[in-house]
């Protein structure tokens, strides 16, 4: 092998990895939603994934609503309104879905919570479909997109944007929950919820605010993968959903940077897939994963096994 050809391995191995990083940021923010909610309340909240999808949506009205109002050097002050409020609008749906369909099933057996989970994705489908309509929608753009060369390697200021602000948002979220008193409060109620509620930590708002705040993080992917990736649909949230639950698991269910390691490995290796002769398989590859994940180490790669006496 020559020299020549090894530097454009080496190149194309690089832009397939930058790539990989950009897609696994996607699943790593809704991974976080996943493992959070379990780590509270010990059930996959299987509705996430469309929480995400009503993400892309806020931003797909917010969008031509506000970005008028800052042109010029005020677009990033507008593109960061239609982040923060995409983010809101999804946490305030991810407390009332905890409250009007968790919340009164919190001591029924958890395969009860399932099915209403699998329930309250299906009405966020449909009833996407029916205010949205069922036809993929392009995404309006938030700014004007190019492409930076460095050393042969091309990057998208999107790919930059969306790697940085899943950055900042992950710091945040770390600040959240490892500085503030809510955040001791989740981890106590993730530990041990009777010993939490003994000394005073008020269970419901601690869960609302976890499922809160998974859903804006939920929200925030909706529009970065919007950017990236600008066609919408109601359904989107499906596969995305599923791998992110993937992701969870791979990481360490429970876990958080587990949840955002697990997303970038998922995302790098789709990515590389899809390069290769077995892109066909891209989709799966996934759930492969998962399989093997299962059968080798239940915990995942950050989590622990743990034994339950009965």
């Amino acid at each position: 092998m020559t020299g020549i050809d090894l530097s454009q391995k080496l190149t194309d191995f690089t832009q397939q990895l930058v790539n990989g990083v950009a897609a696994g940021t996607f699943y790593a923010l809704i991974a976080l939603g996943y493992t959070m909610v379990y780590g509270v309340l010990r059930f996959i909240n299987f509705a996430h994934g469309d929480v995400f999808m009503v993400g892309a949506f806020a931003g797909y009205w917010l969008t031509p609503l506000l970005m008028p109002h800052f042109a010029g050097h005020l677009a990033p002050f507008g593109i960061c309104l239609v982040l923060f409020l995409s983010m809101a609008i999804c946490a305030l749906l991810g407390i009332v879905i905890e409250k009007l369909a968790y919340r009164p099933l919190r001591t029924q057996p958890k395969l009860t919570v399932l099915i209403t989970a699998i329930g309250v994705s299906l009405l966020l489908e449909y009833g996407g479909q029916f205010a949205f309509g069922s036809d993929p929608k392009p995404f309006p753009p938030l700014f004007e997109d190019s492409t930076l060369e460095v050393h042969g390697i091309f990057i998208q200021y999107s790919q930059i944007i969306v790697v940085g602000v899943t950055a900042a948002l992950l710091v945040a979220l770390s600040f959240i929950v490892k500085r503030t008193r809510l955040g001791l409060a989740m981890r106590a109620l993730s530990n041990n919820a009777t010993a939490a509620s003994l000394v005073g930590v008020n269970l419901d708002t601690v869960i609302s605010f976890t499922f809160g705040l998974g859903s804006a993080l939920a929200g925030a992917a909706g529009i970065l993968y919007s950017i990236y990736n600008p066609s919408i649909a109601p359904l989107m949230g499906i596969q995305p959903g599923l791998k992110a639950f993937v992701a969870a698991v791979l990481g360490g269910i429970g876990n958080i940077p587990g949840a955002a390691v697990g997303g970038l490995i998922i995302g790098i290796v789709e990515t590389f897939v899809g390069g290769s002769s077995f892109s066909s398989y891209r989709d799966a590859i996934a759930f492969a994963i998962l399989i093997v994940i299962l059968l080798f180490r239940p915990a995942g790669l950050f989590g622990r096994a743990v034994t339950e006496k009965v």
